[in-house]
């Protein structure tokens, strides 16, 4: 049974600001309770406890196992039983590397059965949301598909049949809605300049998930697929890859925030990841017009936050760190910006701002201690420098120092 914890004599880093070094201890419930600290002139601390870190886009249904598997057709040969238990092994490593929150965002009863898992303590791992995705026929999402499967996820066609899906996902247990207003790198045939969905199908989606009080996210590489997004209200895009400087500042006044999603579009560019010659060509030509495009908008301002689009195949589940510092070299961050994109700012982003991400009495117990600073120091963010993880106020990796 959990009593609580208490850690001292550390550095605090809150998510936003270094408070100095002192304790921060936490309830039986999972609850921050104290956070005490102040900046002296002695030594500095050893080691640096910081908010767990939030993933907010990821896919955790793939092969976790050692037996290699085809990335496409593991999820149509495997039966949902035994894709959650996959699924957990990955929500676990990430965890493993300080990631204590995840949003799925292709999610159906197989991720939603994990969430209620993990809530119910049925199971230890990350916190999870998942989102369900509302794509047409021969849309984004579809294509993941052979043509020939007879089993295919639910799409939707027409603005009534959007409606109807959006609340099928939010009476199955969605946390949110996640659409597609261009194509995809991933999915076989589809060209990432290709549209998706008509305007008028995109709006109904939009209204009926805020209606239901669920954020939409919208995968969008494309110039194009970026203004149909701003334009219908979305509340966060995926990728945003194309993002020109006008709709930088559409989505600064807007507040939309940007998961850039770096490593995984470089990997299978580089051809590293064993996807075919018709992925990697598509991810080579958004690869080499993305980062002067995303610099810019980082710098006009653009809240970009951590999403890895990890489905342990192309990213691993525990690759977030490296994602924080491919951040840091393409916007000119310092470590401890791209952090913010990984803590407060990504918690605000998927909606739970002030209750995970930050350090502050009232917050959850979601924390990760590192040797050394990794605010000030590349070299410390890094899975090996983990001296432990706190979940819900339980430590769930590593031991806390001291």
């Amino acid at each position: 049974m959990t009593t609580g914890g208490a850690l001292s004599g550390v550095a605090v880093w809150d998510g936003t600001d270094h408070r100095g070094t002192g304790t921060v201890t936490w309830s039986a419930e999972g609850a921050l309770t104290a956070v005490d600290a102040a900046h002296d002139a002695g030594p500095p601390a050893r080691f640096t406890v910081l908010p767990g870190l939030i993933d907010t886009h990821v896919h955790l249904v793939g092969n976790a196992s050692a037996r290699p598997a085809d990335f496409l057709t593991w999820p149509l040969m495997t039966r949902p039983e035994e894709q959650v238990l996959h699924a957990l092994a990955h929500a676990t490593a990430a965890l493993r590397a300080g990631v204590t929150t995840l949003r799925d965002l292709a999610a159906d009863d197989v991720q939603f059965s994990l969430r209620r898992a993990l809530d119910d303590g049925v199971v230890t791992g990350p916190r999870l949301l998942a989102h369900g995705m509302v794509g047409m026929t021969a849309g984004h999402g579809d294509m993941f598909i052979p043509p020939a499967a007879p089993v295919r996820k639910p799409v939707a066609d027409g603005p009534d049949a959007c409606r109807a899906l959006v609340r099928h996902w939010a009476r199955a247990g969605a946390d949110g809605i996640k659409i597609a207003t261009s194509g995809g790198v991933l999915s076989v045939g589809d060209r990432h300049a290709w549209r998706n969905h008509t305007r008028a199908e995109i709006a109904a989606i939009v209204d009926e998930a805020h209606a239901l009080g669920m954020r939409v996210a919208a995968h969008a590489h494309t110039e194009t697929g970026v203004d149909v997004a701003l334009a219908e209200g979305v509340d966060s895009i995926e990728h945003g890859t194309l993002m020109t400087g006008a709709q930088a500042e559409a989505a600064v006044a807007a507040g939309v925030t940007v998961a850039p999603t770096l490593l995984i579009n470089d990997r299978i560019a580089e051809g590293l990841t064993g996807s075919g010659p018709e992925q990697v060509a598509k991810a080579a030509e958004l690869v080499n017009r993305r980062d002067a495009r995303l610099r810019a908008a980082a710098d006009a301002g653009v809240d970009f936050v951590l999403g890895t689009d990890a489905n342990g195949h192309h990213v691993q589940f525990g690759d977030q760190l490296a994602e924080v510092r491919a951040m840091v070299t393409v916007f000119g961050w310092s470590p401890a910006r791209a952090l913010e994109a990984a803590t407060s700012r990504a918690a605000a982003a998927i909606g739970r701002a002030g209750q995970l991400g930050v350090l502050v009495p009232g917050a959850a117990a979601d924390l990760v201690v590192v040797d050394g600073d990794p605010t000030a120091d590349l070299a410390a963010l890094d899975v090996g420098r983990i001296v432990a993880v706190v979940s819900r106020g339980r430590v769930v990796h590593g031991s806390l120092p001291g």
